[in-house]
């Protein structure tokens, strides 16, 4: 098994917070490589919501990333797991009030299959790389608010 998380203090409050995570079209504003994104069923935002999303591989081919929200809880917590494509990880964003601001916690799991887990190192490399992206939220919500 292959996890990571990352985390980061943002000076905004915890529902707007969660109303922007919990969007999947804002990915696009935080996290690099991320070609595409549409909702393709339920109700955005909510459990049950799939958003059928294409990413840069690393050899910078399309891959798709197909996400499904498995758990949504007002101002707390996003669980998601992805649906589509090589890698298919499990992941979310856990909000904790503070006085500053909101903590978010952004955690992700992957369970390499087969071959997969002989490359450990690199699919590590991978997933740190993918949480550490959290720092761009911050900005982009602190400039956001403050605007």
């Amino acid at each position: 098994m292959v996890f990571a998380e990352h985390e980061v203090l943002i000076r905004c409050d915890a529902m707007t917070v969660y109303a922007f995570l919990v969007d999947g079209m804002n990915l696009p504003l935080w996290r690099r490589g991320i070609r595409s994104i549409g909702l393709m069923s339920g109700a955005a935002g909510t459990k049950g919501a799939v958003y059928r999303q294409t990413t840069t591989g690393r050899s910078g081919r399309t891959i798709p990333a197909d996400f499904e929200i498995t758990q949504a809880r007002p101002g707390a917590e996003i669980q998601f797991r992805v649906i589509s494509g090589p890698s298919q990880p499990t992941g979310g964003y856990y909000l904790s009030t503070e006085p500053a601001g909101t903590r978010v916690r952004f955690a992700l799991e992957y369970q390499p299959k087969g071959l997969l887990g002989l490359m450990n190192t690199g699919i590590q490399r991978t997933i740190r790389a993918e949480v550490s992206q959290l720092a761009r939220l911050k900005d982009v919500l602190e400039v956001r608010t403050a605007a």
